[in-house]
């Protein structure tokens, strides 16, 4: 059946859609196997395409963005892998309140923001995803979360063919600990967010305060940042360290040595590897600690793979 759909979505989407592109490349831990369909969608008219293609045809849909926390088994994705093009990476500042595209960078919007003389979102030039990521799962860092700041945002559900975006408030959103309420088939085309009069100088310093920080305590190179939510009350890096699991290998993949929250994959490795990894550091944490490790990385294609 997923053939099936497939097919009927490349017909449907001819001269938009590329057949059997490799995800890696579009993610940070640069390894993983190949989409069976890739389009990015550059205008809202191809966004209409999109959505009654899928909805059609019923092909399962894996949004991209800028892949930062995203490992794609090397068996690949057999469906249709989107993503946003340029067009939806504005950022906009009008007052005290900033509309972004879903595309842009976060670290892109803390710039951006904080030299325009607001502040509120320095903290965000450490997340390396997209605005629709982090809008997803919420994402936080240096002691405060997208939702801290959002407005709104304007989701679009891939499966309805009317295409018809609409706009969802915070409330709406139901917020809590890296989880909204977006579906997987849902996407993010934009988001507002509500900030406070700043000073360009002080905004600079925080923003090259928190990139020092980055640079000193977490790990560069292959990986997708923190692979495990926090537990209440605790740390999953200073769990996993605790375990003696730092600098674990299994075949090209590592617990980082820097970070014990961060796992590695090494150039021209087995995303694979990583899920290995990631396995034998759940089991190993649950053994010895008795805490059961939360994945934040989203894990697409293959099931469960077993350690060693």
């Amino acid at each position: 059946m997923t053939d099936e759909a497939v097919e009927s979505a490349r017909r449907a989407l001819s001269g938009l859609a590329v057949p059997d592109v490799p995800l890696g490349p579009m993610t940070t831990y640069r390894v993983g196997g190949r989409a069976a369909l890739f389009v990015e969608i550059g205008s809202e008219r191809d966004l209409e395409r999109v959505c009654r293609a899928v909805s059609a045809s019923g092909v399962p849909v894996l949004v991209v963005g800028k892949g930062s926390n995203l490992l794609v088994a090397d068996a690949g994705f057999g469906g249709l892998a989107v993503r946003l093009g340029d067009r939806f990476a504005t950022v906009e500042v009008e007052g005290e309140t900033a509309l972004a595209g879903a595309a842009a960078a976060y670290p892109v919007l803390a710039r951006r923001t904080s030299a325009a003389g607001l502040s509120g979102m320095e903290w965000a030039v450490g997340i390396p995803g997209s605005v629709g990521g982090a809008v997803r799962m919420n994402a936080g860092g240096h002691g405060a979360e997208t939702k801290d700041r959002l407005l709104r945002a304007r989701v679009v559900d891939l499966f309805e063919a009317s295409a018809e975006p609409r706009w969802r408030s915070r409330e709406e959103l139901e917020f809590s600990y890296r989880r909204s309420s977006i579906g997987p088939g849902e996407l993010v085309l934009q988001a507002s967010y509500a900030l406070e009069p700043g000073d360009p100088t002080a905004g600079a310093a925080r923003i090259s305060e928190i990139v020092r920080w980055r640079r000193e305590n977490q790990p560069g190179g292959q990986n997708a940042g923190s692979v495990f939510t926090n537990p209440p009350g605790d740390s999953a890096g200073r769990l996993i360290d605790a375990a003696g699991l730092k600098g674990m290998r299994i075949g090209s993949a590592a617990v980082s040595d820097k970070h014990a929250n961060f796992i590695q994959a090494d150039a021209g490795g087995s995303a694979d590897d990583v899920r290995r990894v990631i396995e034998a550091v759940r089991q190993a944490v649950l053994e010895r600690t008795g805490v059961e490790l939360a994945v934040e990385v989203r894990l697409i294609g293959a099931g469960r793979v077993a350690a060693g």
